[in-house]
């Protein structure tokens, strides 16, 4: 019995973990326990605490890591790319106008010309480290007196035009600051763009954002290639436009259409309501990147926009005074010609000075804008079908577009 208690005792303390020490008694040699090696010090619980609450901290860290990573998609990174480069554009212009004003001494009523400052709003995005902005020419043009930009964190600075195309309606502008470099952003290849990949809408949408942060809409690519032909009271040209439903309001103009890896696909330029609203109803429309690129190359070597091809003839357009200069001059809208370079393709297809052209392909000249819009959709090594009016007469020729032969 007693042996079976002694080995109980000892299996106890064993799963307990605790060992026990004998130590001799100084008085009366009786044994007395002493503090058990298995337990925990003050100075032990509190780095065991210490140690528990690191993991904690760690574990919340990881799990806030896990859900900010989640929310990261190929539209937020590319917003955050291409952020910075946006810009919104204030521009004032001089606009002339008049006021009636009463005569007390004719006692009538004359009209006064009067001249008013007038600001707009719109956006840009800036294309090189040295702060060229690219927007459109409805929204920055000759006739500014002044353009502020505004970038995403909060600087303006004044801007100047390097130089602006109506007919394509683009705008080079160059940021005036002291600024070593800008945040710029790059042109994707529009040619290789897919119906239905992502496109990101960004700008200044009515102005909301002073501060230059710009807004973002999400959509698709719609379509790409429309055309929409020289409209004679608006002649200018607008072809292979990117289709988009990513939402494009008034202020969205000059800004850009960006890719889910934050290249530029296109310049937001303008919406098609079909006259039921004034604002966005699923069709917007963007001027691609590479038409935006052979534009703006020229604006900055040139300050302006030239054919790439020479049709080696001068005109000018057929007006009134002209018509009573020249009584023997066609009374008919169209461009009367007035020099033919005779190596050029005018000549070579039979074009004299004299001659009055009234269609160009299949439309109908109205004005001389009209004409050079009409003729910015032709490129080099195209026919082009011309009518025209000589002597009362109409002929139908077709002139073969190339380059100037040099030396001749």
């Amino acid at each position: 019995m007693t042996r079976s208690v002694t080995i109980f005792f000892f299996i106890s303390i064993l799963i307990c973990g605790c060992t026990f020490e004998i130590k001799p008694s100084v008085q009366d040699g009786s044994a007395e326990p002493i503090a058990a090696k298995g337990s925990l010090s003050s100075a032990s619980s509190e780095s065991l605490a210490n140690a528990q609450q690191s993991n904690q901290q760690l574990d919340a860290d990881k799990s806030a890591a896990s859900i900010d990573l989640s929310r990261r998609t190929a539209i937020t990174n590319a917003v955050e790319k291409a952020g910075p480069a946006v810009v919104s554009i204030t521009v004032t212009e001089l606009q002339r106008g008049y006021k009636r004003e009463f005569d007390s001494f004719f006692f009538r009523y004359f009209d006064v010309p009067i001249q008013r400052e007038v600001q707009s709003v719109g956006s840009g995005f800036i294309i090189s480290e040295d702060g060229l902005v690219v927007t459109n020419e409805h929204v920055a043009s000759k006739n500014s007196k002044t353009i502020m930009v505004a970038l995403s964190d909060g600087n303006k600075y004044e801007a100047e035009l390097i130089g602006s195309d109506e007919l394509a309606d683009l705008s080079l502008l160059r940021i005036k600051g002291d600024r070593e470099s800008f945040p710029f952003v790059k042109f994707a290849d529009s040619d290789e763009i897919m119906v239905g990949e992502w496109t990101i809408a960004m700008g200044n949408p009515f102005g909301l954002f002073a501060d230059g942060q710009p807004s973002v809409t999400v959509g698709v690519v719609s379509a790409k290639e429309r055309d929409f032909r020289p409209d004679p009271q608006d002649p200018r040209v607008y072809v292979e436009m990117i289709q988009t439903d990513a939402a494009i309001n008034r202020g969205n103009s000059g800004g850009p259409l960006v890719n889910s890896q934050g290249e530029v696909m296109g310049v937001n330029t303008f919406i098609f309501t079909g006259g039921t609203s004034s604002g966005f109803v699923g069709l917007g429309f963007a001027i691609p990147s590479n038409r935006v690129k052979k534009i703006t190359n020229q604006l900055k070597e040139s300050g302006s926009v030239s054919l790439d091809y020479d049709p080696g003839m001068k005109f000018v357009p057929v007006t009134r005074n002209l018509i009573m200069q020249y009584p023997n001059i066609p009374r008919v809208l169209g461009l009367f010609i007035t020099e033919v370079n005779k190596s050029g393709p005018a000549y070579e297809c039979g074009i004299m000075p004299g001659d009055v052209i009234v269609e160009i392909g299949d439309e109908r000249v109205t004005s001389e804008m009209h004409a050079w819009a009409l003729m910015r959709e032709y490129s080099e090594g195209e026919k082009m079908d011309l009518h025209l009016v000589r002597d009362g007469k109409t002929y139908k020729t077709k002139m073969t577009l190339r380059k100037r032969v040099q030396g001749r």
